[in-house]
């Protein structure tokens, strides 16, 4: 949820991020393009804002869901929680308050079907990666320093 910014404060915005990663530490990746609000073109994890009434964890789980369709009864707890400024050219709220998790599965084929209308529009495809491939790409990630997350979370999977 995305407070007004009439109050003076900076909007903000609290969200669930998740590495999901397979057996053989890739990890699973969405290509977005943002086509109806100027976003470039970057590579994101799965997740998203924390609904009112929920904590991270909860929202983790319902996001993975919600995103992939892997369901699971839980996400544990975030291995780090980052603040970070948003460039509003991009996203209608200033600060993004991101817990973030790291899970282990089986490699899986993600499915749209909890998908919200934006992101059937801004989703343009997945990707499981290896780090070493995150690293040596050109490609655009959010955050910027997505990869050292990701080693962060697979060493505590």
């Amino acid at each position: 949820m995305v407070p007004p910014r009439a109050s003076g404060r900076r909007a903000e915005r609290s969200t669930s991020r998740l590495i999901v990663a397979d057996r053989d530490d890739r990890v699973l990746l969405f290509l977005t393009y943002g086509k109806d609000h100027a976003v470039p073109p970057r590579w994101i994890t799965p997740g998203g804002g924390v609904d009112p009434g929920e904590d991270f964890p909860a929202a983790g789980v319902r996001e993975l869901r919600e995103e992939t369709g892997l369901v699971v009864d839980s996400v544990g707890e975030p291995f780090a929680v980052v603040d970070l400024d948003v460039d509003t050219a991009w996203h209608p709220y200033e600060l993004g308050h991101w817990a973030w998790f790291a899970i282990r599965t089986d490699r899986f084929e993600p499915s749209d079907a909890g998908w919200m209308d934006d992101e059937r529009v801004d989703i343009v495809a997945s990707r499981w990666w290896s780090v070493d491939e995150l690293e040596a790409s050109e490609e655009r990630f959010e955050p910027d320093d997505l990869p050292a997350l990701i080693r962060e979370g697979l060493s505590r999977v």
